[in-house]
């Protein structure tokens, strides 16, 4: 599983990161989590940050979950 997030390390985008890290680590899941912050490549995919990226797939813009939500994301995703 690869988990992209894609932002500017401003306090949401971080905190996005923090919850998906903390997510991987609790589930035991092998899973490579990349922090994004190209702004090129960022505008690829979208123009909303945070943006969070599962096996190429946009699956959350603009927002960050709360840890029990980021926790069914990353579980729904894995299926």
């Amino acid at each position: 599983m690869e988990i992209k997030i894609l932002g500017s390390h401003c306090p949401r985008c971080n905190t996005l990161h923090r919850l998906v890290k903390r997510a991987i680590e609790e589930l035991s899941l092998d899973a490579e989590v990349k922090f994004v912050d190209d702004p090129i490549e960022i505008a690829k995919v979208t123009y909303v940050t945070p943006t969070l990226v599962i096996d190429e797939r946009v699956i959350l813009r603009g927002k960050v979950p709360t840890y029990p939500e980021v926790k069914k994301i990353i579980l729904s995703a894995k299926r």
